[in-house]
């Protein structure tokens, strides 16, 4: 073999080793591209966790131990003509913690149509007022009691 022909066959081999490490670089660099748009693309999990929340459906006139869970108002005739025009605008509370007789009510709730836009009730006042005046009737407070044994002490100058 002549020297011309072992430069050819060298030179061959680092063509070869050439084209080789450019198609590598090309490959490596397609695949660096596409990872950057598709960082999934090298993860081998085939297994997808799909979180699924399922709305629990809450009764809204659920009623336990006589007390209308979402308002604490008191289970009887009328309730839901209570709930359904007297928490629309305020909170229940409001309503239970006002002790009062049936004029006071209807004072009231004409005083909220005169002054706070409150709509004619019809003839769902007369069941408003009585269920009020039914389950949350006024409470006598009396004076208080008079003091006893009490020990009294001068006040010095």
């Amino acid at each position: 073999m002549s020297k011309e022909e072992v430069f050819r066959k060298q030179v061959k081999k680092v063509y070869r080793l050439l084209v080789l490490l450019f198609s590598l670089f090309v490959i490596t660099g397609g695949l660096l591209v596409y990872y950057t748009v598709n960082p999934g693309f090298f993860s081998f999990k085939t297994e997808s966790n799909t979180i699924a929340s399922v709305p629990i459906e809450v009764d809204e006139d659920r009623i336990e131990n006589g007390i209308h869970v979402r308002t604490g108002l008191i289970d009887a005739e009328g309730l839901m003509t209570v709930v359904n025009n007297c928490t629309n605008c305020h909170s229940s509370k409001l309503v239970i913690q006002n002790r009062m007789t049936a004029e006071r009510w209807n004072a009231t709730i004409k005083w909220m149509q005169e002054t706070q836009n409150l709509w004619d009730l019809g003839k769902n006042q007369e069941v408003i007022v009585n269920y009020l005046v039914a389950n949350y009737p006024v409470i006598d407070v009396g004076r208080r009691a008079t003091l006893t044994n009490i020990d009294w002490y001068e006040l010095k100058d």
